[in-house]
């Protein structure tokens, strides 16, 4: 399809768990087109610096196809969830206007879920103070708590999951109203394709393997070491998949082999969370990560869909 002939507004995601070859397939669209940009959809991409164990697209790669939404904010800010959403809506926003083709690729489905659905999301950036003396308490008390001011959140979290419950209790504290009631979706009104890709059980395995193993020998240790002494091993980001690991070995307290083996294990346990919730989402298209033809596949598969949205727009 001659992309002069694409002229409805519409967004491609590509999502799926971690080492699926979500970065490679966009890549390998966006370069079929006469102009395409990719966003990531990250959540550790967006900070600098952190480069090798959040698989970042090399130099290289962002040179094939703009790349947006990496590296924009340094280790030691927040971005939340609505900041990622305005920055990621005004950039499509900005493509509709113009001539890339905008895709969405990455596997933080609750940044995904921001822009396809179009969450509202409360402004309330994080309080720490706040946050430490909630901890404190215990997840039990805080979860109690939860439980008593905001009790459709407490019924949607779980009682375990300490990040969810801290941040309703933030949102209600400040504001005086519960996080549920400031809540909502509007969807954007440009058709949407979602793709995702997966690998079954011992492939995908391999896969995150071979990742793993490409990260150390691309200089992992070094980054994680160099990010210790000059931002402190304390620093949030470096108690993330693979550089909480790396810590460790740095620190003495594991052999490199036992680092590697530990970033496998959690990457995995990892990936079996991120496909429960994009599997949960019936509007995703699948498609398998290994087959010879993945790209000639998906490829047809948005010829259908930017020709439904044209037949769509040019309706009566």
């Amino acid at each position: 399809m001659d992309q002069k002939a694409i002229q409805a507004p519409s967004l491609v995601v590509i999502c799926g768990p971690t080492a699926s070859g979500k970065s490679g397939l966009a890549i390998a669209l966006a370069q079929r087109l006469e102009s395409a940009a990719i966003l990531s959809a990250d959540s550790r991409q967006v900070y600098r610096e952190f480069d090798i164990g959040t698989a970042k697209p090399t130099i290289a790669e962002q040179q094939q196809i703009p790349h947006y939404l990496i590296d924009i904010c340094a280790p030691t800010e927040t971005l939340t969830l609505a900041d990622y959403q305005e920055q990621a809506q005004g950039l499509i926003a900005q493509f509709h206007r113009s001539l890339p083709i905008p895709f969405l690729v990455g596997g933080t489905g609750l940044y995904i879920r921001s822009v396809v659905q179009g969450l509202i999301i409360p402004r309330v950036p994080p309080q720490p103070e706040l946050r430490l003396q909630l901890q404190a308490l215990g997840q039990r008390q805080i979860y109690s708590f939860l439980q008593q001011v905001d009790p459709a959140s407490a019924a949607r979290i779980h009682a375990n999951d300490q990040v969810r419950t801290l941040r309703a209790l933030e949102v209600f504290y400040t504001t005086g109203r519960p996080i549920s009631a400031q809540q909502g979706e509007n969807p954007p009104s440009y058709p949407i394709l979602q793709i995702g890709l997966d690998a079954e059980g011992d492939r995908l395995t391999r896969r995150i393997e071979q990742r793993t193993d490409q990260m150390l020998a691309a200089g992992f240790v070094d980054e994680v070491a160099t990010l210790c002494n000059k931002y402190g091993p304390d620093l949030p980001l470096l108690n993330t998949l693979g550089y909480q690991e790396i810590k460790q070995y740095l620190a003495g307290d594991i052999s490199l082999s036992a680092a590697r083996d530990l970033t496998v294990l959690h990457t995995r346990q990892f990936a079996k969370r991120q496909r429960t919730w994009f599997h949960a989402d019936p509007a995703i298209t699948w498609f398998d990560s290994d087959a010879p033809d993945l790209v000639e596949q998906v490829w047809q598969q948005l010829q259908q869909f930017w020709e439904r949205s044209e037949t769509a727009i040019a309706a009566p």
